[in-house]
């Protein structure tokens, strides 16, 4: 399918791993011209900025000049942006809400929820200029299914939720779309990262991390499809509602998660 996006200037937040990366690398092959935000880079990133037009900023997403810096950046190379890709956040395991302290609330609603707060508002007035505009915010199913062992992020996903439908009610009819994609469990860093939810899963199974992302984890949240989501296929539903395909499509929030909400 032709989604039209080539030439098309787009900026992703969290871009170095997982969904940011695969969603840069999709971007990046649809002749998209990228500019990629994140604390760091990474090799990968690093190389698809050597083999496309993918620029890559260094910068601190959670503080309150990080997306504006990341937004400016693409104006001053590019003159325009017609794609914002809100995807940055953080979580840790959690093992109480009791044991959460304010400043592991605030650091993850800095980056989780306000990052996309940030980087909207600086997006916005060179959204509006551009033809066929779109914000696409990468929410989570936790928005919806709150687990303890993710209390702050979940409360963030589900801020982000509630900000993604307000943003559509007010841009859609000057020409922006907003829309969200919520995932269930994709295997990323966000997983198999050293001491991340994968290992946390098999130390309470009893089993290996790949044994806990491959088959305890689909069976025990009761993911239909019986496997986690990939973070290609993230991104190709991202790049979808990004388009002009998606060209009616807006305040939507799409869920990939494999079957595991059984709620309509």
């Amino acid at each position: 399918m032709e989604l039209h996006l080539k030439g098309k200037v787009a900026v992703v937040t969290g871009a170095s791993k997982g969904i940011g990366l695969a969603v840069v690398e999709k971007l990046a092959g649809e002749g998209v011209k990228v500019v990629a935000g994140s604390r760091t880079s990474t090799p990968e990133l690093d190389a698809l900025a050597a083999a496309h037009d993918v620029t890559v900023v260094s910068v601190d997403l959670s503080t309150p000049e990080g997306p504006e810096t990341l937004v400016r950046t693409a104006v001053e190379r590019h003159g325009r942006i017609d794609v914002l890709v809100n995807n940055v956040g953080a979580a840790e395991p959690r093992e109480s809400f009791l044991k959460v302290t304010d400043e592991e609330w605030q650091n993850v609603f800095g980056l989780t929820f306000f990052s996309a707060v940030r980087a909207s508002r600086a997006a916005l007035p060179h959204l509006l200029k551009a033809e066929g505009a779109s914000i696409v915010n990468i929410s989570s199913i936790n928005a919806q299914l709150p687990f303890p062992m993710v209390v702050d992020y979940s409360a963030a996903k589900a801020a982000l939720t509630n900000l993604n439908k307000a943003l559509s009610e007010e841009f859609a009819p000057r020409g922006v779309r907003v829309n969200a994609v919520s995932p269930g469990p994709v295997r990323t860093p966000f997983w198999t990262a050293p001491g991340g939810f994968a290992d946390a899963t098999a130390a309470a199974a009893g089993v290996t991390a790949q044994e806990a992302l491959d088959v305890v984890v689909p069976q025990s949240m009761g993911i239909a499809s019986g496997r986690i989501t990939e973070a290609h296929e993230v991104a190709d539903l991202i790049l979808f509602l990004a388009s002009p395909i998606a060209s009616n499509i807006t305040g939507a929030e799409i869920i990939i998660d494999g079957g595991q909400i059984k709620t309509l």
